[in-house]
């Protein structure tokens, strides 16, 4: 199930279901611990002795948020109860507090009692074994506790705190947990609990026909039972509603900070630029690290990991997207952690956790008898790609030269040791997509983009020899690429090589690969070139899926997720990013009004594919458009951002262009 809707602020990270049940709580890490694990932290109304959680079916639910910014705006109507819940939530942008507030109205024509319940389900750091949870008589608090993991629970109702609560057990044999309790409209009171627990608490509001009362309700984060306490003052201090409208101004501010002259775009696809930029900036850690995605669910479907890790390939195109869009100085952390996490031989592992330890792996350091290093190189070359573009937004000389020994050195001699000098390419590794091994295009397009800006970083510091090395070694690989990595009789460039042991050498996978658009997009070849055109048409020719959905499959017979064996038809789900590379090249190779038709189109096709609150997944059913593996998916939200602003740079650039034009034409003229 996917998550329509995220609040957080760098330490926190709630998700959200579509029933509007919190599934996921990361603290203090982005991405890490989950202290919710995919479960349930519930909304339940009991009213004239019948009672319904937000996932009856009696509920007609819109899940958004409030126009540019990171605050909810969720609306639940049930006929049967007849009740509205309008709900608004959101997580301080300086404060470890998520704060929502319920307005309840009541729909009938005669006086009601409505009582609302919250329930909380949380397993801290992940494992439901030596929690403790306890009603705090002195505060009339709920807490939640483990080591130094501390969550406090509070609310207010028509100035009084909730009237009902209960600890209890969870998951304990036949005992399902506290949240049953709610469902009679009476909690039991029970104080305190151990073990695997959870909790639930209630508020009152008596209705006349047509009123309308408010719940308020929050958790505070922290270390300690004081860190809680205080937080608990703030929230009672400042107030729930101000909070609420500090933040929605804070990023009403924050996302319309850099100007932008939106001139041919429609009104929708500036909504999910901006929800698209939000989104993406939620992915950020405050200590640098950019998770992938916070989408538990996939650990149901897969060998029970999850995408809460930073890949440092994800994470360089978040922060290139980020620098496009002009927010280049929130990207600075995120190399620091490269820089932290960097092995002495110069490269990049897999994946890491947000706190910046090794992440898990399913890449083998030995296959066929042969030791390899376990992983793509195409993630610790495009740190340095990306690098190289905040340096050319932000002209930021102090950071760069930071950075220059601890970083950019090392991985640049690694870029060029790594390096098979019969074939002039990288060596292997595992592909972009981490499901194969050998000598792939889109690997040496990166690994080219990182000895350039390796090389440009030398001159910059005057380092002349150093530069030439890393730009000699680089056009190498250029032409190792033009030479074994492009067919001419089938005129594009292919996946890659692989090594056939019957033959004892590298034959070529011509396997049809939309990441092959990386010749152009990390400037190996211009888009224009004849081999990058022909390899681009082809790819929107026969990877487009010919469905009412359309869009662009990772390749040709794409088995993750795969919704049918009818590969002409469906080559592969489509995934935004692809599509989106595609609009990225008819926008390079764009002359005149006619030719920004088509990536227009491709960019208002991502935007319509999002959820109703403008969440991106990875990728769609080719015959449903439905989400499918994880959403949001930060990095198809970042490729979305970089898109739409290389769109309106080259339509700036042709208008410029149209109009210097007509003033030479008039000048001419006169004259």
């Amino acid at each position: 199930m996917p998550r329509p809707l995220l609040v957080g602020n760098g330490s926190i990270l709630a998700a959200f279901d579509t029933f509007y049940f919190m599934r996921d709580f990361y603290f203090p890490y982005v991405g890490q611990w989950n202290h919710i694990m995919g479960r349930r932290n519930r909304i339940g109304v009991w009213v004239d002795g019948q009672f319904a959680w937000l996932d009856h079916p009696s509920w007609e639910r819109r899940l958004k948020y409030k126009n540019d910014t990171l605050v909810t705006e969720v609306r639940a109507r049930n006929g049967w109860l007849q009740l509205t819940l309008d709900i608004n939530g959101a997580v301080d942008m300086r404060e470890n507090v998520y704060v929502s507030r319920v307005v309840v109205k009541n729909q009938s024509d005669t006086e009601r009692e409505f009582r609302i319940y919250f329930t909380q389900n949380f397993s801290i750091d992940e494992v439901a074994v030596g929690d403790t949870a306890l009603f705090d008589p002195r505060l009339h608090t709920i807490y939640h506790y483990k080591k130094n993991r501390y969550f406090m629970v509070n609310g207010r109702c028509n100035g009084e705190t909730f009237f009902q609560y209960a600890t209890g057990l969870k998951r304990v044999g036949t005992i399902e947990g506290t949240f049953r309790d709610c469902e009679d409209g009476q909690l039991s009171g029970n104080a305190i609990a151990q073990g695997s627990v959870d909790s639930a608490i209630g508020f009152r509001l008596v209705l006349g026909p047509g009123q309308a009362g408010t719940v308020y309700y929050w958790v505070c984060a922290g270390r300690n039972f004081q860190e809680v306490r205080d937080l608990n003052a703030y929230v009672l201090d400042e107030g729930p509603d101000n909070i609420l409208h500090q933040v929605e101004q804070y990023w009403r501010t924050w996302v319309n900070a850099v100007p932008r002259d939106w001139d041919g775009l429609r009104p929708f696809v500036v909504n999910a630029f901006n929800r698209s930029l939000m989104l993406t900036r939620l992915h950020l850690d405050a200590r640098g690290a950019i998770v992938a995605a916070v989408d538990s669910d996939i650990m149901g479907v897969t060998n029970r990991d999850h995408y809460c890790y930073v890949w440092p390939r994800d994470g360089a195109f978040v922060a290139y997207a980020l620098i496009r869009a002009g927010y280049g100085r929130l990207t600075r952390p995120f190399f620091e952690f490269c820089a932290d996490a960097l092995t002495e031989e110069g490269y990049l592992m897999h994946k890491y956790n947000p706190d910046g330890t090794l992440g898990s792996s399913w890449m083998p350091w030995v296959e066929r008898g042969v030791v390899y290093l376990p992983i793509q190189e195409d993630e610790t070359a495009l740190v340095l790609w990306a690098l190289w573009a905040y340096y050319q937004a932000e002209r930021d000389l102090e950071f760069a030269a930071q950075l220059y020994r601890p970083l950019i050195l090392p991985v640049a001699e690694f870029l060029c040791s790594y390096f098979d000098r019969e074939l002039g390419l990288p060596r292997e590794c595992y592909d972009l997509w981490e499901e194969r091994r050998g000598i792939f295009t889109f690997t040496a397009a990166s690994v080219y983009a990182g000895l350039c800006a390796a090389g440009r970083f030398a001159l910059v510091f005057g380092e002349e020899d150093r530069a030439e090395l890393y730009f000699g070694r680089a056009e190498e690989i250029k032409k190792g690429m033009v030479t074994h990595l492009y067919d001419p009789d089938l005129q594009r460039f292919v996946r890659g090589l692989v090594w056939n042991d019957a033959q004892g050498r590298y034959v070529k996978d011509t396997t049809l690969e939309s990441s092959t658009a990386g010749v152009f997009l990390l400037g190996v070849l211009p888009p224009d070139d004849p081999r990058v055109v022909n390899t681009m048409r082809t790819i929107e020719k026969e990877l487009w899926v010919r469905t009412e959905v359309g869009g662009i499959a990772r390749y040709t017979d794409d088995h993750y997720f795969q919704r049918t064996r009818d590969v002409f038809t469906v080559p592969g789900n489509p995934w935004l990013i692809t599509t989106l590379w595609l609009a990225q090249w008819h926008i390079a190779v764009a002359t005149g009004p006619v030719s920004f038709y088509r990536p227009l189109g491709l960019i208002e096709w991502a935007a319509q594919s999002a959820l109703e609150s403008g969440v991106m997944p990875e990728q769609l059913d080719p015959f449903s458009g439905e989400p499918l593996s994880v959403a949001p998916l930060a990095w198809s939200h970042a490729t979305f951002v970089q898109t739409v602003v290389e769109y309106l740079a080259k339509r700036r650039q042709y208008l410029v262009g149209e109009e210097r034009a007509a003033i030479a034409s008039a000048a001419a003229a006169s004259g």
